[in-house]
């Protein structure tokens, strides 16, 4: 690594209850903060390793993912973690499952385009509690773009509430890269496809702020790649399912989800049933 990437240091833990009254207080200061991090790596000297499936993983999303972890370790000590990044050990495990509350996090998604030089990666982080995100944030601090979600409250994009556009004609949606080719290759075109975006939570927030009708995914995404961008679609009036329709649940002890169907509640029925005749998904 290079020694002159400051990885800056997480609150500590005497001032994190004065300093970050809130979770969201305390999820927007470390994404922030992450987002800094992500930056010292982006287009720059990056080592990568490959894990199992031949996944990528660099220096960066290691480097975020140390901080996010200490950071929440120091402010929230009594609250689980669930990480792309972090081995979910026997004992890692049973906190989660046993506590009140579980901060989820992907310390980069769409590591891949972020290694290519993508600037559609982000930092995705929820607090789930009773198998629910209650607070989330995706930050895309190479498009400037923030997305910050509470429970009830609505959405913000970088600061100011988020209303999804209206839109006409056939739905636009995108995916996977096989998904799109899949879905450009339909008789009848019933989809408009968009571009790929390496982020599938960068995907699901185009969906909440209506950028994108309805976005898919296939079985094998994991809670840490949706969970946030689950409640900012939610609070933008929009809904994440499995292909029955029902609400996804995190903080689960198998983490690996079903395929996946997002859209606006007006237009999610369509979209998932279009996609389920056409085959999409199964």
């Amino acid at each position: 690594m290079a020694a002159s990437k400051d990885k800056g240091s997480p609150p500590s833990a005497g001032t994190a209850g004065e300093a970050y009254s809130s979770d969201r207080a305390l999820l927007t200061h470390l994404a922030e903060k992450a987002g800094e991090i992500g930056l010292t790596y982006f287009r720059a000297r990056n080592e990568v390793r490959y894990k199992s499936g031949n996944s990528p993983v660099s220096e960066a999303d290691d480097a975020i993912d140390d901080f996010l972890r200490n950071g929440f370790a120091e402010a929230r000590p009594s609250y689980g973690w669930l990480s792309e990044e972090t081995a979910d050990t026997d004992a890692r495990m049973e906190k989660r499952l046993e506590g009140s509350r579980v901060v989820i996090a992907d310390p980069i998604d769409g590591t891949r385009g972020f290694i290519e030089g993508s600037e559609e990666w982000c930092i995705s982080i929820a607090i789930v509690e009773n198998d629910r995100p209650v607070h989330a944030i995706l930050h895309c601090p190479a498009l400037g773009r923030t997305f910050l979600a509470s429970h009830g409250k609505g959405l913000e994009l970088k600061g100011v509430p988020a209303r999804p556009r209206k839109s006409a004609g056939k739905p636009r949606v995108t995916g996977s890269k096989k998904l799109i080719s899949i879905i450009e290759a339909l008789p009848g075109k019933p989809f408009e496809c968009a571009p790929f975006i390496p982020s599938l939570a960068y995907r699901l927030a185009l969906v909440a702020i209506g950028e994108l009708d309805g976005a898919f995914a296939r079985p094998g995404a994991s809670e840490w790649d949706v969970a946030a961008a689950d409640l900012i679609l939610e609070e933008a009036g929009g809904q994440l399912s499995d292909t029955d329709s029902n609400p996804l649940r995190y903080n689960q002890s198998r983490v690996i989800l079903p395929g996946l169907v997002a859209g606006h509640r007006q237009k999610h029925g369509e979209i998932l049933s279009l996609a389920k005749q056409t085959g999409v998904i199964q």
